[in-house]
């Protein structure tokens, strides 16, 4: 497998052009027109995360958080962060980053905060763009296979609507699918534009109302941290609708408010943040900014189902190193 063509594939998934403005994603070290043979998945990009990478004969890092958030100065090895991006040329290993462009993308790191805590997803919590979509409806051949690989490639799934075949898609990919359905002779019965909102974290409710108290201790055993924060007037008031937003998401609260959410999830609240969230009567649990390497499980399953899709020799694997600065004692 070459670089590129599994990035073409995870940008399908999770586009740039998603993130949050300014946001440093992509390639930040080395090149992606290589063979690939063994894939690194981390939260992080630290010192131990690269020298495990150079002892494994790792390829490849993809990484939630990008590597290089200031600019670099000098590249010398006297100081531990620039040694660690020399020792990642001097072994030909990239490093690829997807940060909030994968906290905004459905199916992404939100959604499956929500499905490991049992919240149904209504909403999400802050627009961040509005992207053109198309919608097309269409009869099914008798042998789809190659449809459904062409457009598996494509991330773009068919869904059952009365009957008839139809896929939602980025309008930016019309030219392409209407040459796959001339080229695999299908006959197009309706097609149809409209905007698609996206947005940072998440909005959605509970099965059942539980107390705040208990639903923290489940998001404390969630995500296996051993302690987390409560910021709450009253432990024992009941929740239902639940905010969440991965990483450092303080400035969001206000659009919890908004939502009229029962509880906000995020992490690296600041003290002073907390005592606003107390006047605005806002509960808020920080299990801290971690539990984004939940992460690494998750995005390991999707690689290894386009493994298998597209038969590539390749190793995925996912990082044992704790970069969580953090001690609890």
């Amino acid at each position: 497998m070459i670089g590129t063509e599994f990035i073409a594939r995870f940008e399908r998934f999770c586009p740039q052009s998603l993130a949050e403005v300014g946001d440093p994603v992509g390639l930040h070290i080395g090149t992606l027109d290589k063979p690939v043979k063994k894939v690194l998945i981390t939260l992080d990009v630290r010192p131990e995360v690269v020298s495990g990478a150079i002892f494994q004969k790792i390829d490849l890092i993809v990484a939630k958080h990008p590597p290089i958030f200031s600019p670099v100065s000098r590249l010398t090895d006297d100081n531990p962060q620039t040694k660690m991006y020399n020792d990642l040329i001097r072994h030909n290993i990239a490093v690829y980053a997807a940060h909030t462009n994968l906290d905004i993308v459905e199916n992404g790191l939100n959604d499956w905060f929500c499905e490991a805590l049992g919240v149904t997803v209504d909403n999400f919590l802050a627009p961040t763009a509005e992207v053109p979509y198309g919608k097309m409806n269409f009869d099914l051949p008798e042998k789809p296979e190659s449809l459904l690989t062409a457009l598996n490639r494509l991330n773009i799934f068919i869904d059952q609507q009365e009957g008839r075949q139809e896929i939602i898609f980025p309008r930016a990919d019309l030219t392409e699918i209407e040459e796959l359905f001339q080229t695999l002779q299908i006959k197009i019965l309706a097609q149809s534009s409209f905007i698609k909102e996206f947005g940072l974290g998440r909005v959605g409710h509970l099965e059942q109302t539980v107390t705040l108290e208990n639903f923290a201790k489940k998001v404390k055993k969630t995500f296996d941290v051993k302690d987390l924060r409560l910021i709450a007037e009253n432990p024992q008031k009941m929740v239902e609708k639940v905010a969440i937003c991965g990483g450092s998401g303080q400035k969001f609260y206000h659009d919890a408010l908004k939502q009229n959410a029962d509880v906000y999830i995020t992490g690296d609240v600041y003290y002073h943040t907390g005592h606003d969230m107390l006047a605005d009567h806002m509960p808020v649990i920080d299990p801290g900014h971690y539990i984004e390497s939940f992460c690494k499980e998750k995005l390991a399953d999707l690689f290894n189902t386009w493994k298998t899709q597209e038969n590539w020799d390749v190793e995925f694997i996912v990082s044992q190193v704790n970069t969580n600065p953090f001690t609890i004692i």
